[in-house]
Parts: structure tokens; sequence; C-alpha cells
């Protein structure tokens, strides 16, 4: 064992060790409770496990291990130790250090804590720095143990080779081995957080800046969210499941009535299917995979029957069939059995895994399950939305950022047709639906407008499309498959031309903003967060083109992210003054929590407050959180007096 590292069971012996330091690396050991023992992974959920023991370290080389609830040895007493741990995490004097700090976030909330800023996740310091000259960091590459080999070459034992299959609490806790295990983890994360901060003094400021204030205080929230999860209706997705199983059975029958004993699998993607297709129907290949196989998906299955009503008129009706039967496979795999297969049995809620950093503009996502891809109302047959179901007296509160990119999109291009839309609180798809069709701004906006609907949605299609450099045969696809509207490639490019000279802004932005990027090899957010462009200077036109549009889409989505993001570090400011709001889930530009009802005007201010506060000084535009409540997520109803 290194010889600095100490086994400490006083609250004196910590503060002693501790003394007036301002950076303080910390990390909890835990193990499974009695009724969980046997579960895998237990010790990593905690609605499941509790802590075993706590490590700091102020000094590289350093550290103590505090245990607090060994089987065999000494442990502090655990009330003296929460009151000390709870002082720590909330001081604002001390900068707290942990590697994965949504992981203790959890723990610490499950003892009804709330970690405060200053903090630092050395993981997402991990990730905001360079791997390889255009490639920074991923989680797979910022693991402790992987981070100390790499970077330190030191080699540190794993869990497994420390505990040789028992439980952390079943070690003895003044064991040479338990206490090193336990310190190391505290000293390495000190070590990286020195390691890190001074990559990024030497060579990205400003990510320095996004991971001390952006990113650490975002992972104690995620932590949060993590806890709570979602609550669900489970006898509900039990009925929809039966129903689900009911359509899926009559879609395949049908199915098997126009193409016989042919096994189309679960998703009608097998290779009896498309050799039924096309070697024996003998239909075109409309469309090839990446390795030149004919491709079977979705935009397939709609030029296939498109071609058939021209041409084979009886095949038609295959596709519709296919296509349905593909909706209802995908929601009975992915909404109903992929969320059940989730649900804690500790808790009966859902508590997705939520990353900050696996984007490369930054925006979150989500998986264990994938949160973030509910079916919207308008293609919801079973609403899949109903199962996320408020508990009695509570409702499902959602406060979503109105037009956020777009905003974004404004205040980098300076067009003042578009700035000033939002500065009056205008409607800039109505503007946009003006420029485009050469109809007033109040006509664009009268929604009993014959022709209402279809420029609506083409005008909301080329904002966003445009914005990232969107080519004529790309919007001709979006608008065919998203929106069911069919333009000619030309009418898609008087479009896009259209909006162009309309918003004298935007095409100098883009084409200065590719520029720019061309010469640096990489584009950034407004704060600074950087993406590198290996293709942007490549003779290939494919890659440069594709490296183009990232080059516009990373400094508005990015941005767009970096608000949202400094949003939730102010609500995460207040939740321990509002131990009622509850944090549950981000999808896109929207925040969701569950909140008891009477608690709902104060909610949505607090929220909507943080939410539209000026995100940083240069930001010149408004920002407009819409808020939206229900009973379930999927019978929620704006908010209008907000």
């Amino acid at each position: 064992m290194n010889e600095n590292y100490k086994c400490i069971t006083t609250v004196k012996g910590i503060r002693d060790y501790i003394g007036d330091a301002t950076v303080v690396a910390f990390d909890y050991e835990t193990a499974p409770d009695e009724a969980y023992r046997t579960e895998d992974k237990a010790a990593l959920d905690a609605h499941k496990a509790h802590i075993v023991g706590c490590s700091f370290s102020v000094e590289e080389g350093t550290g103590i291990y505090v245990p607090v609830a060994h089987k065999c040895g000494k442990n502090i007493k655990f009330s003296d130790f929460l009151n000390f741990l709870r002082a720590f995490l909330t001081s604002t004097k001390i900068i707290k250090v942990a590697h994965n700090l949504a992981f203790e976030s959890q723990v610490s909330y499950a003892l009804g804590i709330v970690i405060m800023p200053p903090v630092y996740d050395t993981m997402a310091a991990s990730q905001m720095t360079l791997k390889s000259s255009f490639e920074f960091r991923k989680l797979a590459d910022s693991g402790l143990k992987k981070l100390a080999s790499t970077l330190l070459d030191e080699p540190l034992p794993t869990f497994s080779d420390v505990t040789e299959g028992k439980h952390f609490d079943e070690l003895c806790s003044e064991d040479t081995e338990t206490v090193r295990y336990g310190a190391a983890d505290s000293d390495f994360s000190l070590r990286f957080y020195h390691l890190f901060n001074g990559w990024f003094d030497r060579f990205m400021p400003k990510h320095r800046y996004i991971v001390e204030n952006i990113e650490s205080p975002t992972a104690v929230y995620l932590g949060i969210m993590k806890y709570h999860g979602a609550p669900v209706d489970y006898p509900l997705m039990l009925e929809r499941k039966a129903e689900a199983e009911k359509e899926i059975a009559r879609l395949k029958n049908e199915i098997a009535f126009l193409i016989g004993d042919i096994d189309i699998g679960e998703n009608c993607s097998t290779k009896a299917f498309k050799d039924y297709l096309f070697r024996d129907l003998g239909l075109p290949v409309l469309k090839t995979t990446a390795s030149d196989k004919e491709a079977a998906d979705d935009m397939t299955m709609t030029l296939l029957k498109e071609w058939c009503e021209v041409n084979k008129p009886d095949l038609a009706p295959l596709f519709s069939l296919v296509q349905e039967y593909r909706k209802w496979g995908k929601i009975k795999s992915t909404y109903i059995d992929g969320y059940i297969k989730y649900i804690n049995s500790a808790t009966g809620n859902i508590h997705p895994d939520f990353f900050a950093l696996s984007t490369d503009t930054g925006r979150m996502n989500c998986r264990n399950p994938n949160a973030q891809n509910m079916p919207r109302k308008t293609n919801d047959p079973i609403g899949v939305r109903n199962f996320i179901k408020a508990p009695k007296d509570h409702l499902i509160l959602s406060l979503d950022f109105s037009q956020i990119e777009l905003r974004v999109g404004a205040f980098y291009c300076r067009d003042e047709i578009m700035m000033d839309t939002y500065r009056r609180g205008g409607d800039i798809h109505a503007a946009t639906t003006s420029v485009i069709f050469g109809v007033s701004y109040e006509e664009a906006q009268n929604k009993h407008s014959e022709n209402y609907k279809e420029q609506r949605t083409l005008a909301k299609n080329v904002n966003f499309g445009t914005f990232y450099g969107l080519f004529p045969r790309g919007l001709q696809r979006t608008l065919k498959f998203k929106a069911g509207i069919e333009k000619t490639e030309a009418e898609c490019s008087a479009i896009i031309q259209n909006i162009k000279a309309g918003y004298k802004g935007l095409t100098s932005w883009q084409e200065e903003t590719k520029a720019e990027a061309a010469r640096k090899w990489y584009s950034e957010t407004m704060l600074g967060r950087r993406r590198y462009l290996a293709g942007i200077r490549s003779d290939n036109w494919g890659v440069r083109s594709f490296a183009e549009r990232c080059a516009l889409n990373t400094p508005i989505q990015g941005t767009a992210a970096d608000i949202l993001k400094l949003a939730v570090v102010r609500i995460l400011m207040g939740l321990p003054e509002r131990p009622w709001l509850k944090p549950i889930l981000q999808i896109h530009d929207e925040l969701t929590f569950i909140i008891p009802k009477d608690k709902l005007t104060e909610a949505v201010l607090f929220i909507k407050n943080c939410m539209e506060a000026k995100p940083f000084p240069e930001f010149d535009l408004p920002l407009v959180a819409e808020a939206s409540a229900g009973e379930t997520f999927g019978t929620m109803e704006e908010l209008e007096d907000f």
C-alpha cells in the first residue's frame, strides 16, 4: 500500500487531513442492501445500495479512506460522518472533485444531499481533451483505471481483483488492500484534475471553463434525474402489449396471405424477404446500403410502394402492410418490452442513463432505455407517452425551449428580419412562409388559409434545413418522408434560393463559417466547445460537404445545448430549497419534472426564470420556455397563462 494512504475513522481525523484545502477529491465505495445482495450491479443503484466507505485526497500521492459500513473492522460513526459529508458537499468554498460525478450525486441525493458547485468531474474533463489530433476522448476511453494506465502509466487493480467475488462491505475496513483501493480512486481523481487543467490551460482554456461551469454541475443534475427516474403505469403497459401482439399477428397473417410462407422475421428485413422482392418478383433496387446491398428500410418500402402503384398496382398494398407491421413491431420491442425491461424493482420507475458528452455537439443523449425517442402524439397509436404517469396528487411538468436552434441561428447570422421577428415575439415560421411564398405575414399566420398546413410544414423544414446547408435533393427527401409533401428538385432549389434571398444575413454567415472552419480545422460554439472536422479540406466532395454541414450545425446546435445546460445548472442551484421539485427526463430542448399539484405556479415561474435568463453577455435575443403539464406525459396541455 502507498504509505501515504491512511484509514481514518473520526471526523476530526478527516478534518485534520483536509485542513484548509480548497480542492478536495472524493469517491464512494458502495455495496448492495441485504435485499439485493444477489442482484447483478445492485451496488451501482442508489435505491438498492449504501455507502460502505468514502475516500478523500487533497495532495497527489496521498489519501484517506473512511470506512462507513464494513462488516469487518472499525467504522466511523455514521451520524457524525453524514453531518460532515453534508457540510462538505454543500460548501461553496471547496471544489469537490470526483470521477463520474453523476454517480456520487445519486448516492449523495439518496442521503438527502444536493451537491453544490463548485464541482469538477474528471470523467467529463477527459472527454473534453484530445485523444489524437482530431479526436476527443470518448466515454469508453475515460474510465479511471484506463486513464491511470494510459496517461500515468500506473495500472490499478480492478474491483474484482480486490474483492475476489465479495461485496466491498465484506472486506475488512483496515486491511491494506481495502484502504489502498479506496484511497487510490480519490488520489488519482485529484491527479487527473491537475493533469487535465494543465492541458486545458495550455491548449483549450475555454474547455476548462465549460468543464468547471457547465459539464460538472450538469453531471450532478443528471445524477439526481437518474435517481428519480420516470414513474410508469405498468398495468397500462401490459394492456398495450397485448393489443400490439394482436395487431402484429393480424398484419403478419395478411402479409402471409399475399406472399405465402416467406420468413419475414420481426422487421420484414430478412434475406428471404429481400430475395422474394428482388429475385422472385423482380422489383427494381431503388436504394442500396453502404455495402452496396439491396436496402429494405422504411424509405425503400415507400419507394417500392410508389413504383408498384404505377407499374404493379396489385403489389402496392403489400408495402403498406409491411410499414404497418414494422411500426407495430417497433412499438412493442422499443416502447413496451423495451421499457418494461428497465423497470426498477425497488422503485417501479424507469431510470434511464443520460450522457452529457456522447455527441459531437454537446447535446445530451440517453439509453437503457432511450427515453428521448418516444413517438409524438400524432404518430402514437397506443399512447406510449401515457406510460409515464405522475403519482397521485402530482403532475408531470415540462418546459420546452421554443425554437431555440433557430434563435441561436438568427443570433449568429445577424439577419435583421430574423432578429426582429424574435424580438417582437413573432412567428419565425410565418415569417419564412411569407418569404418563400410571397404572401403577407398575416396571411402566413392564418390557420384557416387553404394552404396553411402545407406552407407551414415547408417553412419549418426549410428553416431547420437551410441553416445547416441543406441541398435541394435533401430538402426534397425531407419533405417527402417527414411531411408527406411532394416537390420536384427544381422546386426545392427555388425554395432554398427564396429563403436565402429573403434572409440576406444567412448566406454570408454560412460562407464565412465554412471558410473559418477550413482554416482552423474545427468549428465551435459561442462558449468555445470545439468540434474537429478532419474532412473539411478533403478533395472528396461528399466528405467535404458533410464536414461543411457539421461546421454550420455545431455552432447552432452546440450553443443551444450549452444554453440548455446553463439552465440546468441554475435549476440545480435552486433544488435544495425546493425538495419537492423532481427532475425526471431531458428530451432535446425540454426539461421534465414531477411536482405536487399545488406547486405548479411556483415551479413554472422558477424553471422559466432559469431557462429564459440571458445565457451569456453577447446573446441579444429573447429565449422563451413554454410550459405544459398533465397527469401523464401524453396528456400534458400547454399552460398559456405563464
